[in-house]
């Protein structure tokens, strides 16, 4: 959108301009956002060359009179220079024209005739550029109503975007044996994915991802009720099935057909190490373990959240050991395209966490960020949101203790 800001609007807001103005004498006599294009004297060099060109050919050509030719040099005068500056342009072009067409004897004409043409060709000139400054007056306003409009809707989002962050966890919760990672970074300022982390007591931990359908603030409006619904629903009771039909019914009665919500959620018990999950139609999340160095992916077991009135889920389990590392993550990260539209892909960011599994949930989470950037060259279509879990277990404990 800053590709709208016309050059005019911006100068304005840069006193330096002012003073460089009454510096250099020439740049008082060009427009605003002529001055901010280099090198400033051209456009002036050019309207003076062109009505030095049209004057001589009015010289010399003796059968007819070429005053209208003026209008070329001064519609572009009219473009480039200042509104004074141009109507000062017509009065020097018609004493050129009386000059060189009137003193010159073989070409008497009757004095009424000769008047009555000048005043013509002054009329018509005037007209020409009264008739451009208005228009880019016109222009000009409408630019600075477009980038007021704009710095309004950026404000706007300004606020989104920092509401939005506050759905976020600002901290890592102290879960004894898990070490935890997680980022959003939004295409667009605000975004649609979310994750956060509610811990139920010492060793018992709720971890959520979700991604909205679609991006900008719809989709930022629709992660914010998920997230506080997700709130709700984790104050209220641990049933995650009862949790998702809740939320489904939540987020249904929001929001139209067409937009839905990708969640997987799931609760990491640290005494038992075990993990119970739920995917309505997320990507599926990644579980390296340790001992065989093996991953396993925890698919969806139901439809994405407010699709459906009704939603059948089922309660998937894995279990864990010391070692073990739990990555999830939005489609950001694997639809990421690099320039001959290659996405990263499921199996590069495999071979990223089977790569760096051994270091910390930080150090992992970051190299995944960084390797799906580099791939895409830094340039993510769709907002990227990683979440990591590392199983940090005491190897001499026993599960269930």
């Amino acid at each position: 959108m800053s590709d709208l800001v016309h050059p005019v609007v911006r100068n304005s807001r840069h006193p330096e301009l002012r003073g460089l103005r009454e510096r250099v004498p020439l740049l008082s006599l060009l427009r605003r956002d002529v001055i901010s294009n280099r090198p400033a004297w051209l456009p002036l060099a050019l309207v003076l060359a062109a009505i030095a060109g049209v004057a001589y050919v009015d010289h010399i050509v003796v059968s007819l009179s070429l005053v209208y030719l003026y209008t070329l040099p001064i519609t572009v005068g009219a473009i480039f220079l200042r509104k004074e500056i141009s109507y000062g342009l017509i009065v020097a072009c018609i004493l050129f024209h009386y000059f060189f067409h009137y003193f010159d004897p073989p070409r008497h004409i009757h004095l009424g005739l000769r008047i009555f043409h000048d005043l013509s060709a002054l009329f018509c000139l005037t007209v020409v550029v009264y008739v451009l400054q208005r228009y880019i007056e016109r222009q000009e306003s409408l630019v600075k109503t477009i980038e007021q409009q704009r710095d309004s809707l950026l404000k706007d989002v300004e606020l989104a975007a920092e509401v939005q962050r506050l759905f976020l966890p600002s901290g890592k919760p102290a879960i004894a044996g898990l070490e935890i990672a997680g980022m959003m970074q939004p295409a667009r300022g605000i975004g649609g994915d979310y994750y956060d982390y509610f811990p139920i007591d010492a060793h018992t931990i709720q971890i959520v991802i979700a991604d909205v359908s679609g991006k900008g603030v719809s989709a930022a409006l629709l992660m914010s009720a998920t997230a506080a619904g997700m709130r709700l629903e984790a104050n209220r009771d641990r049933n995650m099935l009862q949790q998702v039909e809740r939320l489904n019914t939540e987020i249904g009665a929001v929001s139209d057909p067409e937009k839905y919500v990708t969640l997987l959620v799931g609760e990491i018990d640290t005494n038992k190490r075990i993990i119970h999950y739920v995917n309505c139609g997320h990507n599926p999340a990644l579980l390296f373990r340790a001992k065989t160095g093996a991953l396993t992916r925890m698919d969806s077991s139901c439809p994405p959240i407010g699709l459906a009135p009704e939603e059948i889920c089922e309660l998937a389990s894995e279990n864990l050991a010391a070692g073990d590392v739990l990555v999830f993550y939005t489609d950001g990260v694997t639809e990421a395209e690099n320039r001959l539209g290659e996405e990263f892909s499921m199996e590069r960011l495999s071979a990223t966490v089977l790569r760096d599994s051994s270091l910390s949930a930080e150090d992992l989470m970051t190299n995944i960020y960084h390797a799906a950037a580099d791939f895409c060259g830094d340039n993510f279509g769709d907002d990227v949101t990683i979440l990591v879990v590392k199983c940090n277990f005491d190897r001499s404990s026993i599960p269930g203790s």
